[in-house]
């Protein structure tokens, strides 16, 4: 894992057929680190050009840099006991919404239990995470952020998590109104039935290769 230049704590979904639908939307295979035919959806490689190195994913602690002193093997350790601690849950499903002028799958329903579980991830390993140096953050103030979310950025090196967080598995670059309407309709006439609940068995451990593509790393299953 040396080769590694950040790491991420992700949700990679844990069904098969949901998997094998992002892979295809975005031409990348996180799981397996390799690139994949898209869909024939006219556009769809420009459409998906920013999601794509990240693979089709749910974020749970953004991209970060070991910290100095701190080991990769040592953060395997700590997230196979974090899983090891940490019950499955379930949310009612996911549906396919615009956030601002990206398309995602966001949770449908309460998402009280994904809230806290987002944020134990964002907690518990963030002794590995070397701190945002200032370059870092002008670059995430200089998009504009609330005063909640500078506190955020400066104390998690993040400014959307706690509160600011809002769980999804991103389907697209920035579009307009009708590019976002064209990808959500192409996109749910691809999607495989989602499950419902929707089920969360596990939390990934990602990398990104020299490259700039994320991979998995492992993906350990909570049983707590």
């Amino acid at each position: 894992m040396s080769d590694f230049q950040r790491y991420a704590v992700y949700h990679l979904p844990d069904d098969a057929d949901l998997s094998a639908f992002g892979a295809r939307w975005l031409g990348w295979d996180v799981a397996t680190g390799a690139p994949v035919p898209q869909y024939d959806v006219d556009g769809i490689a420009g459409i998906t050009a920013t999601p794509r190195k990240y693979g089709f994913h749910g974020t749970l602690k953004p991209p970060f840099r070991l910290a100095d002193g701190q080991t990769a093997g040592a953060l395997q350790d700590a997230m196979a006991a974090f899983a090891a601690q940490t019950p499955p849950f379930g949310i009612d499903g996911l549906k396919v919404a615009q956030l601002g002028r990206f398309l995602a799958l966001v949770p449908d329903g309460d998402t009280a239990d994904l809230a806290r579980f987002a944020f134990a991830c964002v907690t518990a390993f963030d002794n590995f995470r070397r701190p945002a140096d200032k370059a870092e953050i002008a670059r995430r103030r200089a998009a504009g952020l609330t005063p909640y979310q500078d506190e955020m950025l400066l104390r998690w090196g993040y400014p959307f998590v706690s509160d600011a967080f809002r769980f999804h598995l991103t389907l697209s670059g920035k579009l307009d109104a009708e590019d976002l309407a064209q990808a959500a309709q192409a996109a749910e006439g691809l999607l495989p039935a989602l499950p419902t609940p929707y089920r969360f068995e596990s939390v990934c451990l990602a990398g990104e290769r020299s490259d700039g593509m994320f991979e998995l790393i492992h993906r350990y299953a909570l049983t707590g």
